[in-house]
C-alpha cells in the first residue's frame, strides 16, 4: 500500500557532464522529473510511494518505468501515449554545479495526462490508504495535464489526503512569468506542505525576506479562519533551508552540509522526499510537530540533499536510508 503519491512529469534529463577536447558538451541521459524524483527519494528512505503520470510508448518511456519499479515505486498509475514521445529536458551545468534547462515538450507525453486518468489513479490509491499527494506546478503549463492535476488534487482533498506542493518554476515552460505566477498561485489554496526556492518565494510573495515571504504564503494557503499552510520550506541551495511551521515556534534557518558539488539536479526533490518520508510515518506529526523534532527532520533532509549534490544525475544520485545512518 502506497502512502505517498506523486503526480506530474517523468522525463529524461539529458545532463551535461563536461566537454570533449573541442569544447563540445558531453551529455548523459538520466531519469528525471521532479514529482518522480520525490517518489524515488522517499522510497529509498523507507516510504511506500506511487507515481501518476504519462510517458511515451517508446524506449525512453519504458526505461523510465523500469527505473521507478527498480526503486519500488508503484507505477499502476503510469500511462503510455502512443502518439506523443517521452518528454526530454536538456540540463546544462556550470562550473559551480548550477543548472540551466531547456525542454523538448511541445508536446511531450507528460502534459497529455487526462483528468479521467489522474482521478482513476488517485481514487484507487486513496481507497487503499494513501495519505499524501504531492504535485508540482509544471502540470499546470498545458492542457490536458492542467485539468488532470486540479481534478486529482480536488479528489485527494475530498478523500482527506494531505497535499504537498512544489511550484518548481522553469521559465522555458511558460509563455510568460505572469502566467507562471498566476498558475503557481492557483494551487496554493490546496497545500498543506509547501516547498519553494528563494527565487519562487520572491515571485509568489513579492518579497525576498524569508520570514515575511513565508508568512504571506502561509495566509494564501487557506481561508482567513484557518491557520494556513502547515509547513513551508524555502530551499536556499548551499545555505540550507528556511522553515516555517504553523504549530512550532514559527521560523528558523537550518544550515546545509558542505560537499564537493557534482551537480545540484534533484537536490530539492531529495530534500522534499526525505521530509515526506518522515512525515508519513506518523501523519499527525504535521499538525502536532514539536520545534526540535521539526529541525531534526530538516537536518536529516538537508543531509540527504547534500549527498545527491555530490553525485551526478537526479534519481541515480539519491541516497538510501543506510547511507544517512552511516553519515550521522
Amino acid at each position: 500500500m502506497s502512502k505517498i503519491i506523486t503526480l506530474g512529469e517523468l522525463l529524461i534529463d539529458l545532463t551535461q557532464q563536461g566537454t570533449d577536447e573541442n569544447g563540445n558538451g558531453k551529455f548523459v541521459a538520466y531519469p528525471g522529473g521532479a514529482p518522480a524524483n520525490v517518489a524515488v527519494a522517499a522510497s529509498r528512505l523507507g516510504a511506500e510511494t506511487a507515481f501518476i503520470g504519462k510517458v511515451g510508448d517508446d524506449a525512453f518511456g519504458r526505461s523510465l518505468a523500469d527505473t521507478l519499479q527498480k526503486d519500488n515505486v508503484d507505477i499502476s498509475g503510469l500511462y503510455y501515449s502512443e502518439t506523443t514521445p517521452t518528454t526530454m529536458a536538456i540540463v546544462s551545468v556550470d562550473e559551480n554545479g548550477e543548472r540551466d534547462f531547456s525542454f523538448y515538450r511541445k508536446p511531450g507525453a507528460d502534459i497529455m495526462l487526462t483528468g479521467d486518468e489522474s482521478v482513476s489513479a488517485v481514487r484507487k490509491h486513496a481507497d487503499k490508504g494513501a495519505r499524501i499527494l504531492h504535485i508540482g506546478s509544471l502540470s499546470m503549463t498545458d492542457s490536458p495535464a492542467r485539468e488532470a492535476c486540479i481534478a486529482a488534487v480536488e479528489l485527494a482533498k475530498e478523500k482527506g489526503m494531505l497535499i504537498s506542493y512544489d511550484p518548481n518554476y522553469r521559465a522555458a515552460l511558460w509563455d510568460s512569468e505572469e502566467q507562471a505566477v498566476s498558475e503557481m498561485k492557483s494551487l496554493l489554496p490546496y497545500a498543506d506542505i509547501l516547498k519553494v526556492s528563494d527565487e519562487e518565494l520572491l515571485m509568489l510573495s513579492g518579497t525576498d525576506d524569508f520570514e515575511k515571504g513565508s508568512a504571506i504564503l502561509q495566509t494564501m494557503g487557506r481561508g482567513a479562519d484557518d491557520e494556513g499552510i502547515s509547513l513551508i520550506m524555502v530551499t536556499l541551495g548551499a545555505d540550507g533551508v528556511f522553515v516555517r511551521s504553523s504549530t512550532g515556534s514559527c521560523c528558523a534557518a537550518v544550515p546545509g552540509f558542505k560537499v564537493k558539488v557534482a551537480d545540484t539536479n534533484g537536490a530539492g526533490d531529495t530534500f522534499l522526499g526525505a521530509m515526506l518520508a518522515q512525515i508519513v510515518k506518523n501523519e499527525s506529526l504535521l499538525f502536532n510537530l514539536g520545534w526540535d523534532e521539526l529541525i531534526d527532520m530538516v537536518r536529516y533532509a538537508n543531509r540527504a540533499a547534500s549527498i545527491t549534490c555530490s553525485r551526478h544525475g537526479a534519481i541515480p544520485a539519491m541516497p538510501r536510508a543506510e547511507e544517512l545512518s552511516s553519515a550521522q
